[in-house]
This record gives C-alpha cells, sequence and structure tokens, in this order.
C-alpha cells in the first residue's frame, strides 16, 4: 500500500463491521478480490466459511454438553 493511500484511509470515518470488506489475494497473481461481507455470510449449500464456523460452534455445543453429562453421570452414581 503506498503512502497516499494510506493517508486517504486515514482520513474518512471509521467504517462498521457491516461496511467492511475482506480482502482475499491471490496465490498465483498479485491481483487482490474485495468480498462484502454479506457474501461471506450468505447462506448456500456446501464447504462454505459459514458452514464451517456453525460446525465447529455446534461441535463444541456436543463435547461440552457430552463432558458434562458424564461428569453428571459419575457424581451422581
Amino acid at each position: 500500500m503506498a503512502p497516499a493511500e494510506a493517508s486517504d484511509q486515514a482520513s474518512g470515518p471509521a467504517p462498521t463491521v457491516r461496511d467492511q470488506a475482506v480482502e482475499t489475494a491471490d496465490a498465483d497473481q498479485d491481483t487482490v478480490v474485495v468480498v462484502a461481507g454479506d457474501e461471506l455470510n450468505a447462506w448456500r449449500r456446501g464447504f462454505t466459511p459459514q458452514a464451517e464456523i456453525w460446525n465447529g460452534r455446534l461441535a463444541m455445543l456436543g463435547l461440552s454438553l457430552g463432558i458434562a453429562s458424564l461428569l453428571l453421570i459419575r457424581l451422581l452414581t
């Protein structure tokens, strides 16, 4: 990023979380693709970032409930 670009971004208002865009760089090229936040959070079929986040949350919930139930069974018996 050139110093002129950095000063232009610093002078504007701070973007909100919804307004921020995610930049992903292609490994083979020097181009940067800007993806809107709505695009990342869209519900789609397949292995999407949104699906993987929910998969991790539900797996952690299941693991926590499983360990808690095992501890309760051991304490009560």
